[in-house]
């Protein structure tokens, strides 16, 4: 059981990285898509790539550490609730838990054994722990977190900044499609492996909804700077 709940554990972490990753590959490079067909110079590419890409690794950070707070908040005061509501209505609470245990599986005089054992300060932590299915493999360090996505990001976004830098500036809309398409495909497929969804699908879906944002970004920049 633990072992499963270290796999879900990664396997979660290792989808968003993928995401993160994955908006970081789009995100820069339809931003250097629009700027590079209303531009004939490499610079003003460049230097919007790589704001994006501070700008965005930044955002990422600060979205997922406000995210994974606020999940942490929500949960402490769920515990709290619980343990206000077991304070008040022990004896409730008992039987509510003895139904969770038989309802695990558990008989019931042996249900009725476990919770008179728990019928102590230790009951709060067990009780709640089942009830909102919360556990400490379960928790998050925010900061942690918010590095991890901003550097998926990075990554991601690095990707296309490479592009910019070593592609033709004549070519480079082409070179930047071709490339994001190939990688984000890519990324697409490893998400799809570690969910366990169908790939083509996966694939797919990324690639026509991929084409339809750069597509809009190159038009966007094509008629502003024309």
């Amino acid at each position: 059981m633990e072992m499963e709940k270290l796999d879900i554990n990664r396997s979660c972490w290792f989808r968003a990285a993928v995401l993160s990753a994955k908006d970081g590959i789009l995100s820069i490079t339809s931003l250097a898509i629009g700027v590079a067909a209303a531009s004939i110079t490499r610079e003003p590419v460049l230097l919007a790539s790589v704001a994006g890409l501070t700008a965005g690794a930044l955002s990422m950070a600060a979205g997922e550490y406000v995210f994974v707070s606020s999940q942490s908040d929500i949960e402490t005061a769920d515990l709290k609730k619980e343990n206000e509501e077991i304070n008040k209505m022990p004896e409730e609470k008992l039987n509510k838990l003895t139904r969770i245990f038989i309802q695990k599986g558990i008989n019931t005089e042996l249900a009725k054994e476990v919770v008179a054992e728990l019928s102590s300060p230790t009951t709060y932590d067990t009780e709640t722990r089942d009830e909102l299915e919360t556990d400490e493999i379960k928790q998050v360090n925010p900061l942690m977190s918010a590095f991890a996505a901003a550097m998926s990001f990075m990554v991601g976004g690095l990707l296309p900044l490479l592009v910019v830098i070593l592609a033709p500036i004549k070519e480079m809309v082409l070179c930047q499609y071709t490339c994001s398409i190939l990688f984000l495909i890519l990324s697409g497929v490893l998400a799809a492996k570690a969910s366990g969804s169908n790939i083509f699908i996966a694939a797919l879906r990324l690639s026509i909804w991929s084409t339809f944002v750069m597509g809009i970004s190159a038009l966007v920049g094509y008629v502003l700077g024309n």
